[in-house]
């Protein structure tokens, strides 16, 4: 815990993950008495953050309870895109602008997804592993393989959501030369001109790839379900670095044991950190990263920034990024 005095209380619940120690607080601390928790437990919040003017929170949930006994609290900045840990109604209710820091991992995220995708076609990761326990010396030949090889030239990938990383994953997917359709709310003129807008049905039903880059709200949770996936191509590619309450988990370990899925390649997981026997944990072609896409250094760093800089908009009386107007 790091703590400094001056004018406003500045209370983060939960840095650690931001910053394990290979950054500075001095951004925050310009602003006032700021002190950050590594983590906080639900029922610790009430008693942490009672003294809060503003609140930084990453993970941590903010629910309506929580708003009704922080009379002080004025401003809650949330360490991430997306801003579902927040009870976005009651900080409405009681006056509390929630401000989140989109687009500072787009170029991180959309990375890690690509990297999932060439894992599960090019299966670097495997054969590293497989060559380290011996398998090339033992061959007869001067190669080997032993899983399936996919070029993506030429290739359709679906992106449902076409905000940042969505446009990101898209401009990238098409410098490998595949095809881009995408399922959005945006206008077709405001998409790239190598992008076809599509329904969710077609989308799935067409595409090799599916890359799931929109937000978790009460109307999409868990649509990726068994429904939609009996319509999608088989041997699909599924990838998901948005959220993982977006898919039913059960659908989809099922579909991978089918082989309707060709794999299922995430960042995300509907519990975070998974229980020990998480249905997809052990589900067969199933590519599991530990919620890291946005965590390089780079974009840690832009994360800070862009949180200080909703502060000091705040303060200055021009909030921005406010998620809840």
């Amino acid at each position: 815990m790091t703590q400094t005095t001056a004018r406003m209380n500045i209370v983060f619940l939960d840095g650690y993950t931001l910053n394990p120690g290979d950054m500075e607080w001095t951004l925050f601390e310009r602003f006032g008495n700021f002190t950050a928790y590594d983590r906080t437990r639900p029922e610790d919040v009430l008693q942490r953050a009672r003294e809060a003017d503003i609140l930084i929170v990453n993970k941590t949930r903010l629910t309506a309870e929580h708003f009704d006994q922080l009379s002080r609290l004025r401003l809650v900045c949330v360490a991430a895109s997306g801003y579902d840990v927040v009870d976005i109604r009651a900080a409405r209710s009681h006056g509390v602008p929630v401000c989140n820091a989109a687009g500072y991992g787009t170029e991180s995220v959309a990375q890690l997804t690509m990297a999932l995708l060439l894992e599960a076609t090019s299966h670097v990761g495997e054969y590293a592993a497989a060559n380290r326990a011996g398998m090339w010396s033992r061959s007869e030949d001067f190669c080997c393989w032993n899983e399936p090889l996919t070029e993506l030239s030429g290739k359709t990938m679906g992106i449902v959501g076409f905000g940042h990383i969505g446009s990101a994953v898209a401009r990238l997917a098409h410098a490998f030369g595949m095809h881009i359709v995408a399922h959005t709310s945006k206008s077709p003129n405001a998409l790239p001109a190598y992008v076809v807008p599509a329904s969710l049905d077609k989308l799935f039903a067409e595409s090799h790839v599916v890359s799931l880059n929109c937000p978790l709200t009460a109307g999409n949770r868990a649509f990726v379900n068994a429904k939609l996936l009996a319509g999608c191509r088989p041997g699909l590619l599924l990838l998901n670095t948005a959220r993982g309450g977006l898919i039913d988990d059960t659908a989809v370990a099922d579909a991978l044991r089918t082989g309707r899925l060709g794999a299922y390649c995430c960042d995300v997981l509907s519990e975070e950190p998974p229980r020990a026997d998480h249905p997809l944990l052990a589900a067969p072609r199933c590519y599991v990263t530990p919620h890291v896409g946005w965590a390089t250094l780079e974009a840690r760093q832009r994360l800070i920034e862009t949180i200080a800089d909703n502060i000091r908009n705040f303060m200055d009386g021009h909030p921005t990024n406010v998620v809840n107007p």
